[in-house]
């Protein structure tokens, strides 16, 4: 039984038992509304007029308020409440974000904090037994006003996903969350939550005690019921987790790793990681009262910093890129796809189909073993997700069996989309293109998944070139976030709806770029390489220039990233970059130098690295085979902004060339395929927070000191001429 028949028989039952209904407040859009029935248990409705999710917002403080007074003056009718959701799929997905862009100082956003903070207090001291009732999201301050409540039941659901996830906009959860948390469950648990903004499923928060019950959908509310007319629990810590939580001893030394741990993941650039670690660690020395105190400071303080602003922006882009499909094309409905290759790219492309985009994927390869290869793939990571109980052992059966592959076409003529993934080979790839025509359904959109190939040319010898894009995936593809969809001159508007529609149920984040050499991701990420490399020519030591990119934000250095994705692959796709794009492109003569003495990095054990298991040292004979004698000569700081102003300077150049179709997308390509530092808001925010003048300053100083590779290209020139910004 689906959940809304659930609450439509539940509230059907109310409404013919009820002894009193309160009249909904005056407020127009009224989301909260209060029902008791004939069992003495008062239901508190959540259901935001006119959205698909429910969300918290300033203009409900005075309904909740309203509600809350009525409970109070009908406390001789009520034995328990219940928390539940009118929505058929969320509970509550957390505070509108939008609000806080209305605050213009930290004390507005603090008031907001101290608001949602009494409120729940309210709910909190309640006399009877409060349940909060979840299905579906329950995130941000949905999951605060659950922890307010003396128990929580969830639904066993794959929808169901509880945590706190403000870390993850810059902020910490200002409504109590920071103070309930570690109480409910301990410090470890409620750190590793709101420190990392993990999501939980049902069954796990049930592990944790986030909940106490995680039941199927269908009796999720009959659940509530019995709990609401128990008495209320007493809580109490394990021994451990009393030892870490009251022993000041214990409480120390768990808080100092706890920020060693942080600092070495933020490296400092994400003040609410800190922020956190401070509250929490306050509220247990000095009081829940003092903890709140110092929560509403905070979150008042982070809302008016510029990475949580960075941090929000990336989230509003992000919600609007899920409504657009890149053209104004209706997409043409996906049911099978098939993948030509079955390497890791392909056996990737495969996995997020039927785990993500929930469709058939059949995989052709030239022999059997990449078949099975690309199958036992596709099982380990499955197999993954059933020893963390994220499936069941039958869903992971489910999941193969909707896995097939073959050496010849077979089955391809029921498939909509073939993705290919073959090696970057021109004449390879037209043959993909000759043998999915002749072999595929009519009008089966043939999709290439090329890292610098010019998509015109793979299409040169089709029949039918409109149906010919390239869906540029980035490795591991089951991780990657991103994908790049480019559509050459004669590509359908269709097929780039459809293609688009097809990234986004794979779980891909989208953008659609323009048909030239490395496209926009590559890019933007072989001039930041490069001088990466001049860096390490001149003598600088392999570990020193990755640590100054890290420092500056970056996920991993450039060096690590090169033996990452392969100094074999760089040094294919340079040479086309030079050939398309001029000189610019040309970096020092590395690549051969270590091809010919078989280092490719990560995959061959040995690069600029050396790799032994999960051990990674840098590899000193390189110095020598490169003739260096390595010594720190420049800071991490100019180090960090020598390769950063190259990515910049191309990054503008792609956009002035309609290579990307907006700085927005220019930011969320860099963000979520190479890693542009997040906080910083993307390469375009970043520039438009410096001040385009700086940036064109430095580019010119840098010109000077390193070479014309640094000239600020002519929209740059231009925008700090007349006073510009990207936004």
């Amino acid at each position: 039984m689906s959940q809304s028949t659930v609450l439509e028989r539940d509230e059907q039952t109310i409404e013919s038992e009820t002894i009193v209904s309160v009249e909904q407040t005056e407020s127009v859009s009224s989301a909260f509304s209060l029902m008791i029935d004939e069992n003495a248990i008062a239901w508190l409705t959540i259901d935001v007029p006119n959205e698909k999710m429910n969300t918290l917002q300033t203009v409900f403080a005075q309904q909740v308020t309203d509600v809350l007074d009525e409970i109070d003056r009908r406390k001789s009718d009520i034995k328990g409440v219940i928390v539940h959701s009118a929505k058929p799929d969320n509970f509550v997905a957390g505070a509108d974000i939008r609000m806080l862009e209305a605050c213009t100082t930290a004390a507005e956003a603090q008031q907001l904090a101290e608001t949602g903070q009494v409120l729940f207090e309210r709910l909190e001291k309640l006399p009877f037994h409060v349940v909060a009732a979840i299905h579906g999201p329950c995130l941000g301050g949905g999951l605060e006003l659950a922890l307010a409540c003396h128990s929580r039941v969830c639904s066993d659901a794959d929808i169901t996903r509880i945590g706190l996830p403000e870390v993850q906009l810059g902020l910490l959860p200002g409504s109590g969350g920071t103070q309930r948390l570690p109480r409910l469950v301990g410090v470890l648990p409620a750190l590793d939550m709101i420190l990392t903004g993990k999501q939980l499923r049902g069954k796990k928060a049930a592990k944790l005690g986030v909940v106490d019950a995680c039941v199927p959908e269908s009796i999720l509310l009959e659940v509530a019921k019995k709990i609401a007319l128990g008495k209320k629990p007493k809580r109490h810590l394990g021994g451990k987790e009393w030892l870490m939580a009251k022993n000041p001893l214990g409480r120390g030394v768990i808080f100092d790793q706890a920020a060693k741990k942080t600092n070495a993941k933020t490296r400092g650039n994400y003040p609410a990681a800190d922020a956190i670690l401070e509250v929490i660690k306050v509220g247990l020395q000095k009081g829940m009262k003092s903890g709140l105190q110092l929560e509403a400071k905070r979150f008042g303080e982070l809302v008016q910093s510029s990475e949580s602003a960075a941090l929000r922006s990336i989230f509003f882009a992000t919600t609007a890129m899920k409504k657009e499909h890149g053209t104004e094309a209706k997409p043409t409905p996906v049911t099978s796809v098939s993948v030509l290759g079955g390497g890791l790219m392909g056996a990737g492309i495969a996995h997020v189909s039927v785990s993500k985009a929930k469709i058939p994927a059949r995989i052709k390869d030239v022999s059997n073993d990449g078949v099975l290869n690309a199958l036992s793939y596709n099982y380990g990571l499955f197999e993954k997700q059933r020893k963390r109980r994220i499936i069941t052992k039958a869903q992971l059966q489910k999941k193969m069996m909707q896995l097939s592959g073959s050496i010849d076409f077979t089955g391809f003529a029921k498939s909509d989309v073939v993705i290919e993934a073959v090696f970057e080979d021109l004449k390879l790839k037209q043959q993909m293109v000759a043998s999915t025509e002749e072999n595929g359904k009519e009008g089966v959109i043939f999709a290439t998944n090329t890292s610098s190939l010019p998509i015109h040319q793979i299409a040169k010898e089709a029949k039918h070139p409109e149906n010919i894009i390239g869906l540029h995936y980035f490795s591991p593809v089951e991780k990657m976030p991103l994908v790049e969809v480019i559509p050459h001159e004669t590509t359908s508007d269709e097929t780039i709806s459809t293609v688009v529609s097809l990234a986004k149920k794979q779980g891909k984040t989208a953008i659609v770029v323009a048909d030239k050499a490395g496209f926009y991701v590559n890019r933007i990420l072989a001039p930041y390489m490069n001088e990466a490399a001049q860096v390490l020519m001149s003598g600088e030591p392999i570990d020193h220039i990755d640590r100054a990119l890290l420092d500056f934000g970056f996920p991993v250095g450039p060096i690590t990233l090169l033996d990452e994705v392969g100094i074999d692959i760089g040094s294919k796709i340079m040479p086309i970059l030079v050939a398309e794009l001029g000189e610019r492109f040309q970096g020092p003569d590395v690549f051969d130098v270590l091809l010919n003495d078989n280092r490719k990095g990560r995959k061959t054990g040995r690069g600029f690295y050396s790799y032994k298991g999960k051990k990674k040292a840098v590899d000193k004979t390189v110095y020598k085979l490169l003739k260096l004698k390595p010594l720190q000569k420049q800071s991490a700081p100019v180090i960090a902004k020598r390769c950063a102003l190259m990515m910049l300077n191309e990054a503008a150049r792609c956009l002035d060339e309609g290579i990307i179709r907006s700085a927005r997308d220019g930011d969320i390509g860099a963000i979520f395929g190479i890693g542009f530092p997040p906080f910083l808001g993307g390469p375009f925010r970043y520039m438009d927070s410096v001040g385009i003048s700086q940036i064109v300053d430095e580019m010119n100083q840098h010109a000077k000191k390193y070479g014309d590779r640094f000239l600020p290209c002519d929209k740059l020139v231009e925008m700090a001429e007349s006073n510009q910004r990207f936004y």
